[in-house]
């Protein structure tokens, strides 16, 4: 999933910041690592032994006293999909020093506790906490939508805020606003596809690796329902936000296109709507989640430009937006023996499965869970990035702006197009002229000989 990033944020910006998203996107790794590694595993999953909720762990730092090395493994790979979120969305204008900081700050603490709430076995949202269930089910957040893709998207939009948006996006040299705000076209619609592609097999990692294991007949059959459910969601998604997109232009124009990047995007926020109950929905529930994830794109992504939010590679509408959706419609088609086979409480179901009434329990947990990322995350993150701003560790200079992170920062462009020397094409036209002249004459005095013959 991270060389899925790299692509697709690569392809999004401007030849002039390749390097700079791409550097970024191997720190990912490295600082997602040694973060979790130090306090953030520690944080999210410590304390296992202890009965009874609690706010975050409190034991494994540094992976002492711990042997489970494939649970390590496994949710690091999460933590740092969280905070390659944020980098993409402030791509072409965050210092890399700020880059450091927020990355090693989200996977360290800011994430683990939002983790440690929802998946631990002391978390107060936890389907799986050994001291009951909250409103006697808990959250349903499977392989994410919540934990991981709300947190890095609110993160996205807070940063982007706090930031602001890139020189000549949304305002002149003047500080006036445009009448129409410039779109900065993406510099390599290939890497975007392919990167998209890539984050979509990942993905299958992602939900169902979820499962944590195929160790007999019931978690296969959760691995594999996860397989199908994410690839219906993610293929009616893709669906959904391009035709509707181009209608939506044939109604406001009279012209019909089709827009590859809300395929690709929309595609993606499906795969994000789908996350959180990817094992206890079925096939035809996926592809409601998946066309209504289309639609949720859409419809965040034209709110922020009205806000004049910069989004470098709209991520915040396919993680934030639909990670939202994603938690309710866990909530709206959860099915009973789904949840069984996937290890949750079914007493209360989703809410179009609810037997003899109304039962919303399921349906709050997952809106209450949705408010407690909002709480969590805004209250510790905007601080962080506002002391960023106010220290001049967050912005680039504009000048290194205008030039482009590549050259101001990373010791030159991505690309060669220095093409060759002018007086070297000249010297070789004079030499091809030359030739040219040579052949031309020879042809000449054969033809005179011939006709003398």
């Amino acid at each position: 999933m991270q060389a899925g990033f790299a692509m697709l944020c690569a392809g999004c910006i401007r030849a002039k910041n390749v390097k700079n998203i791409m550097l970024q996107n191997i720190l990912d790794i490295c600082a997602g690592s040694i973060g979790f590694y130090t306090v953030g595993y520690g944080f999210a999953y410590g304390g296992a032994d202890h009965i009874g909720s609690t706010f975050i762990g409190n034991s494994y730092f540094g992976l002492r006293d711990f042997n489970a090395w494939s649970s390590f493994f496994f949710q690091f790979a999460f933590a740092a999909t969280c905070a390659t979120i944020v980098a993409g969305t402030v791509a072409e204008r965050c210092k890399m020093s700020a880059y450091l900081c927020y990355s090693i700050f989200l996977t360290g603490f800011v994430y683990p506790v939002v983790a440690h709430s929802v998946w631990s076995s002391n978390g107060f949202l936890s389907a799986f906490n050994n001291d009951g269930y909250f409103r006697d089910v808990g959250c349903i957040d499977f392989a994410g939508s919540g934990v991981v893709h709300m947190t890095g998207g609110l993160t996205a939009l807070i940063a982007a805020v706090i930031l602001g948006p890139r020189k000549g996006r949304f305002y002149d040299e003047d500080g006036n606003p445009l009448e129409t705000p410039v779109t900065f076209q993406p510099h390599s619609v290939a890497l975007q596809v392919l990167g998209t592609l890539i984050l979509w097999f990942g993905w299958y990692g992602f939900n169902s690796g979820s499962a944590l294991a195929i160790a007999n007949e019931d978690s296969a059959a959760v691995a594999s329902l996860s397989a199908v459910t994410t690839t219906l969601a993610g293929a009616s998604a893709c669906v959904s936000a391009l035709f509707t997109d181009s209608i939506l232009e044939s109604m406001v124009t009279g012209e019909t296109s089709y827009d590859l990047t809300m395929a690709m995007n929309g595609g993606l926020g499906g795969l994000v709507a789908v996350t959180a109950g990817t094992a206890c929905v079925t096939p035809w529930a996926a592809i409601i989640i998946g066309i209504v994830g289309g639609w949720v794109y859409i419809a965040w992504s034209k709110l922020l430009v009205a806000l004049k939010v910069d989004d470098s590679v709209d991520g915040i509408p396919v993680h934030l937006g639909n990670g939202m959706w994603g938690l309710i419609a866990a909530g709206l088609f959860a099915k009973p023996e789904l949840m069984d086979l996937a290890g949750y409480n079914s007493a209360n179901p989703g809410l179009f499965y609810s037997e003899g009434g109304f039962d919303g329990h399921l349906l709050l947990v997952q809106i209450c869970c949705i408010f407690w990322i909002i709480g969590w995350v805004s209250c510790v993150t905007t601080p962080f990035f506002m002391l960023l701003n106010a220290a001049g560790m967050f912005r680039v200079d504009p000048l290194e702006e205008e030039v482009g992170l590549d050259i101001s920062s990373h010791r030159g462009s991505a690309y060669d197009m220095s093409g060759p020397r002018k007086e070297d094409v000249d010297e070789l036209m004079e030499v091809r002229a030359s030739k040219h002249g040579k052949i031309d004459a020879n042809k000449e005095v054969k033809a005179v000989e011939n006709a003398n013959a």
